[in-house]
């Protein structure tokens, strides 16, 4: 299988039926796990006004990881279940979705993540959500770094489960796998910078929240991440296409 390359895409894809029915797929995917991504943190400050004990903490991871794995499972037959635009990002640079097609899932996506943000901020009557921040101690650098390796995690599971051509039966796991992968990044980096891995989440709770403190790295962290990672599995690991072997037949006095 030769490895994809980057494309734009045809103009009508834009207007494709295909097209239109896999970014409705993606937001209501991105909004069922923001909602309840962001409600169990929500759920946890109502309870006991403290968010960062050990047991909120494996709370949180699996919600997110339960709610994703969901959020992929009921996209993936028709969007490919990104449910996050870092993911998209990967996917387009090793040549598996088209610009195009890229930028109506980044809409979706973020359309998403507003408004399941927002039907929370109604539904809990008013409460702000918690937003992303970084924890004493802990520079915007050190959060960048950590942003880059658990999204490339995120991704490179993604690619070996639900996108490589040789994935086999690993993709009826694929959104287990992909929510365990989020579930683990959350239980060793959300105490440093929340762990993010996902801009239209983290957008999502900033715009309703109004909350933008180091906003941009967690953008700049998942994009370089599931891209370093796309671009590696794509075209280091994922085996070229190579001509058939065919063998010259035995001349008569051979035999």
């Amino acid at each position: 299988m030769r490895p994809r390359r980057f494309t734009v895409g045809r103009s009508e894809d834009a207007v494709h039926p295909d097209t239109m029915r896999a970014a409705l797929a993606e937001f209501l995917a991105t909004a069922l796990f923001v909602f309840a991504a962001e409600g169990s943190l929500l759920s946890l400050d109502k309870l006991y006004k403290d968010t960062t004990t050990a047991g909120g903490l494996v709370v949180v991871a699996v919600a997110h990881a339960f709610a994703l794995m969901v959020a992929v499972s009921v996209a993936f037959n028709i969007s490919g279940g990104h449910v996050n635009p870092a993911v998209t990002f990967g996917a387009l640079l090793g040549g598996r979705i088209s610009l195009i097609r890229a930028v109506f899932y980044w809409v979706a996506q973020i359309l998403g993540a507003i408004v399941a943000t927002a039907l929370l901020r109604i539904t809990t009557g008013g409460m702000r959500p918690l937003g992303f921040s970084l924890a004493s101690g802990v520079s915007e650098w050190h959060a960048l770094l950590l942003e880059i390796i658990m999204t490339f995690g995120l991704m490179y599971t993604f690619y070996a489960t639900a996108l490589d051509p040789k994935r086999g039966y690993l993709g009826t796991i694929a959104p287990l796998a992909i929510g365990f992968i989020v579930g683990a990044n959350i239980l060793s980096g959300a105490p440093f910078d929340g762990a993010g891995m996902n801009p239209a989440r983290v957008f999502g709770v900033a715009l309703v929240g109004w909350r933008w403190s180091h906003h941009w790295l967690y953008w700049v962290g998942p994009f370089i991440g599931a891209g370093l990672a796309g671009l590696i599995y794509e075209f280091l690991l994922i085996q070229p296409e190579t001509a058939p072997h065919t063998h010259q037949p035995l001349a008569p006095e051979d035999y």
